[in-house]
């Protein structure tokens, strides 16, 4: 999509089915395994077998090539496969390639998917431990030998300085872990599951970086998610109402680093998100006011309220009041705060449900979802509808 133009990608494309594995701390299982489970439980749910899909997208993080899954999964020729970079800023940016791919008849039948082992395997909260030195990785040399190696460590720069330009109080994050374990307790594939917490609990939760609490950090899990995309006019002869993509966007600041973009004008906002909410606005033709969940990306509690302003659904510093008197239904499978830590799949998994009517905390009457995808990062962002 071009900066400075509406794209025509809308309505071309929907999500028809949707599978993930259970969501765990040791799921006893290789990655490939996590993989395979979850594409075909979403083949399963769309009604299509191994043979339909013709295309594959996963993040570069991810360990399971396409080809592997393919084989694994039992499918044949593949016309289309993808990568995206950047973590959980990625999330979103898959579908949006499955979407360009069956637009353009590059491919009929797309599967984006993501599994990890990420807290028995890998665990991407310790931090940076060995790096090979990169183009990519010249940012980190300015912040690690200070100190901030964690990802908690960075977001807690860009939090301190947010609470200090709205004279705020590191409890302002509290609202947002609060709602999302509150519809995690209710959500019966959540880990937090029967665990809601309060304000209370938030504040007397351990500190991890200051202004960050243990409870304004996300989980850790295994598990694994798919997604498959396929053209509106087919996604309308499967067994379920198609989630319609009405809008999808990817976004760079200027200058972005991953995490650290310590020197960029604003500590306060997310210019990335900015970019994804002009964009996602602007094709659509949809604002705030017409939606009616928010999936927003929560690895740390800050940048969901930061994200809220920076899509306008508030003015700036303004976001904790507007979690509190709960405006908006956020995150109502729990998020990655309550349900698990899918790199953001997830939450496109429960946009979808709210769509369809079936998710366990379901919104009455919700035809329109906004979700984005991991933030400090280059982004991306999905605005997906009922059919009409």
């Amino acid at each position: 999509m071009s900066v400075r133009s509406r794209d025509t990608l809308a309505g071309r494309a929907a999500i028809v089915g949707i599978g993930a594995t259970e969501f765990s701390k040791d799921s006893g299982r290789s990655e490939l395994r996590l993989a395979v489970e979850a594409v075909r439980a979403a083949l399963d749910d769309a009604g299509l077998a191994p043979a339909d899909v013709d295309g594959m997208v996963t993040f570069t993080m991810d360990t399971n090539p396409e080809i592997t899954v393919a084989q694994a999964c039992g499918m044949g020729e593949l016309s289309f496969f993808s990568r995206v970079h950047y973590g959980g800023g990625a999330a979103c940016a898959t579908v949006l390639q499955a979407a360009l791919a069956v637009a353009t008849g590059v491919a009929e039948v797309v599967v984006c998917y993501r599994a990890f082992n990420e807290r028995s395997g890998r665990r991407f909260g310790a931090g940076v431990q060995h790096r090979e030195p990169s183009a990519e990785g010249v940012a980190l040399g300015w912040v690690l030998p200070f100190g901030l190696l964690t990802p908690a460590s960075w977001v807690a720069m860009a939090a301190q300085r947010y609470l200090h330009a709205y004279g705020l109080t590191p409890e302002v994050f509290g609202h947002v872990a609060v709602v999302d374990r509150r519809y995690a307790a209710t959500n019966p594939a959540a880990y937090f599951h029967g665990r809601p917490i309060t304000l209370a609990d938030h504040a007397a939760s351990r500190w991890i970086v200051e202004p960050l609490r243990l409870l304004d950090c996300c989980q850790e899990t295994d598990g694994g998610q798919a997604i498959v995309v396929t053209s509106l006019e087919r996604a309308r002869d499967l067994p379920h109402p198609p989630a319609v993509i009405a809008a999808a966007a990817q976004g760079a600041g200027r200058a972005q680093e991953q995490m650290t973009s310590f020197y960029q004008d604003d500590l306060t906002g997310l210019p990335e998100t900015a970019g994804v909410a002009r964009r996602l606005w602007r094709s659509s033709g949809l604002g705030p006011a017409d939606i009616d969940v928010g999936i927003l990306y929560d690895h740390f509690t800050p940048f969901v309220l930061m994200q809220l302003e920076e899509f306008g659904f508030c003015g700036k510093g303004e976001a904790a009041g507007f979690v509190a008197e709960e405006r908006l239904p956020l995150n109502t499978h729990g998020g990655q705060l309550g349900e698990a830590y899918l790199h953001g799949m997830n939450g496109i998994a429960e946009a979808v449900r709210q769509l369809r009517g079936t998710a366990v905390n379901q919104i009455p009457g919700a035809t329109r979802s906004l979700v984005t995808a991991g933030t400090g990062v280059p982004t991306s962002g999905l605005i997906l509808t009922a059919d009409d």
